[in-house]
């Protein structure tokens, strides 16, 4: 019998796929039952953690409308992937498909307040929700970080936790970019999109309390699958508009 994790999981993944076109309605929880074979009751918790992700919304009378394919997240949560993604359900997966040390290119140095040419680490990889790739992430390591990174499981889910309780070491600060780009040969077969495809990408640099850079990440996005939201007020701005 499904539980209520398992099939919220499936209900998602079917919507991203297209299965369920937004707008139209879901089967019915009676349906849903017998086909995960489990109660009505385990279904109607199941869409209700849904409702709460915006996947789904109820519908007048009774019944569940596709609300969403998208995933929110806030840009300014310093959260990693893998913790927001535990907090909104889902399962979360990551698997690293190349590491490499190399040399600082300026936007390295930049972005990680290093210097051009010093050593760094590039670090590639694969993310998921519930069990479907939405993510390339690229990930540049200062020097000191080298030897923390390397210790770090190739297919650790959440290599920000990881920091965090083994090492002590916190983010308290980001700054992100976001814009699109074209799948390129290399994003495309890794997330099995076409090639030029519209992809979204988040820039992002981050930071511990005594200055140093964490790293500098540049995550590429399926499309359809993820949507950040950002909040600002009269007297802060939490983004800032650029020409390219």
């Amino acid at each position: 019998m499904a539980s209520q994790v398992e099939v919220a999981r499936d209900i998602a993944r079917r919507i991203t796929d297209g299965e369920f076109k937004f707008g139209t309605p879901l089967p019915s929880e009676l349906e849903f039952a017998a086909h995960y074979e489990c109660s009505r009751g385990t279904i109607r918790a199941a869409l209700i953690s849904l409702e709460a992700r915006g996947a789904v919304v109820p519908k007048q009378g009774s019944g569940w409308l596709v609300h969403s394919s998208l995933q929110n997240h806030d840009i300014n949560d310093l959260r990693s992937f893998a913790q927001w993604a535990q907090k909104k359900g889902m399962l979360p997966s990551g698997r690293v498909v190349e590491a490499r040390a190399q040399r600082a290119t300026a936007v390295h140095a930049r972005a990680l307040r290093v210097a051009v040419g010093s050593q760094v680490l590039m670090v590639k990889r694969l993310r998921g929700l519930d069990d479907r790739v939405v993510m390339l992430e690229r990930s540049v390591y200062p020097d000191w970080m080298l030897p923390i990174i390397e210790e770090i499981p190739d297919d650790e889910p959440s290599v920000v936790k990881v920091l965090e309780e083994r090492y002590q070491l916190f983010a308290v600060h980001s700054e992100h970019s976001i814009d699109a780009v074209s799948a390129s040969k290399e994003d495309a077969e890794l997330l099995g999109v076409r090639r030029t495809s519209p992809l979204l990408r988040v820039k992002r640099s981050t930071f511990i309390r005594d200055g140093r850079a964490l790293e500098f990440s540049e995550d590429r996005y399926v499309p359809g699958t993820i949507q950040f939201q950002v909040s600002s007020s009269r007297h802060q701005d939490a983004i800032q508009r650029t020409a390219p």
